[in-house]
């Protein structure tokens, strides 16, 4: 069955192998996740193992290769040969720190004996199976006026949430000052944000950039895109996945099931922490990747309008490099107070 949108008459071996590779490579990395993850466990051990230099080194080379599905699956997502549904393919390893929180969560709510890396497993070989498949339409080529209508609507209810989000991320911040510090901050934050007419608002906002965002990607997932907006289709779809997963942790899990406050402790894994427990070392990605997209998100979607307001694209793809530059290091910020670190 066909999976390349071009034809393969004509191209050499090595090349149809090269694309082969190119189109499975994401998702294998998504695949190998949970194992990454192990190794990186087995190097560092519960809290107090002594932990030598060599060891060390090998733990943050394997942490690092832990990020490999997100970051392959943006770059191969732009590839021009792929069919539909490995370009989707492709986007949806970038969402595989956070899918596997999800379903880790998902997991202990339905008590499941089975573990989670075999789940996650037999989930992405069954997605690779589907996506090979031939696509039964070719993709769109222009947007129809409906996805006009949800990219406003997208970026209106954008405003209510982001609002809450960099509050959000201000308080992570000050986490880097003790836990007391950030404790205060969220309390003074909570009087506002869990009013009892706010907080119904602002959980409908979300729940509507998540319908809104994944309507759009998929949409614009169909079809080859410039890196710019590659990037915009990447990082919309994994915060609708962060926050859906989020939503369900907090409100289901937490609150509902364990009957548990939402704070410090809970976000850290406390008290073996992050980077210690087998389980939550998964969270370390996930929360990381889930700072810079949303700063990233956020900066793609000033672009836009700054370019639809005549600004010159120089100043704006400046601001755009600038923009990604501190989302990355606002997102280092944050982990390593949530890891422990204090000025």
């Amino acid at each position: 069955m066909p999976i390349l949108d071009t034809p393969l008459q004509g191209r050499s071996p090595p090349a149809i192998t090269t694309l082969w590779s190119c189109a499975l490579a994401p998702p294998l990395a998504a695949l190998a996740l949970p194992f990454l993850l192990m190794v990186f466990h087995a190097q560092v051990g519960p809290p107090g193992t002594p932990v030598t230099t060599a060891r060390a080194v090998l733990a943050v080379l394997v942490l690092a290769c832990a990020f490999a599905a997100p970051v392959l699956g943006i770059v191969v997502a732009g590839h021009r040969s792929l069919s539909t549904r490995l370009r989707r393919l492709a986007y949806a390893s970038v969402l595989a720190p956070t899918l596997y929180v999800f379903l880790g969560v998902v997991q202990a709510l339905l008590g499941s004996p089975v573990a989670d890396p075999w789940v996650w497993c037999a989930l992405w070989l069954a997605a690779m199976a589907w996506s090979v498949r031939a696509d039964p339409a070719p993709a769109p080529a222009i947007p129809p006026p409906v996805i006009a209508r949800w990219r406003v609507a997208h970026g209106i209810s954008a405003v209510v949430v982001c609002l809450y989000v960099l509050f959000h991320l201000g308080n992570h911040l000050t986490g880097l000052l003790g836990t007391q510090r950030y404790a205060a901050v969220m309390e003074a934050g909570r009087q506002v944000y869990r009013a009892g007419w706010i907080e119904p608002l602002l959980v409908a906002a979300v729940l509507f950039q998540i319908g809104s965002g994944l309507r759009l990607a998929w949409y614009w997932s169909a079809a080859r895109q410039d890196a710019f907006r590659t990037f915009q289709i990447a990082s919309g779809a994994y915060l609708s996945a962060f926050m859906l997963g989020h939503m369900n942790s907090v409100f289901i899990y937490a609150r509902t099931y364990l009957g548990i406050p939402t704070d410090w402790n809970f976000a850290t894994g406390a008290p073996t922490g992050l980077i210690h427990d087998p389980w939550n070392i998964r969270l370390l990605p996930h929360y990381a990747l889930g700072v810079f997209f949303v700063l990233g998100h956020l900066v793609a979607g000033l672009r836009v309008v700054l370019n639809a307001h005549g600004v010159a694209r120089q100043a704006t793809q400046r601001l755009w490099w600038a923009g990604m530059v501190a989302s990355a290091l606002i997102a280092t910020a944050i982990m390593a107070g949530m890891c422990g670190a204090r000025l």
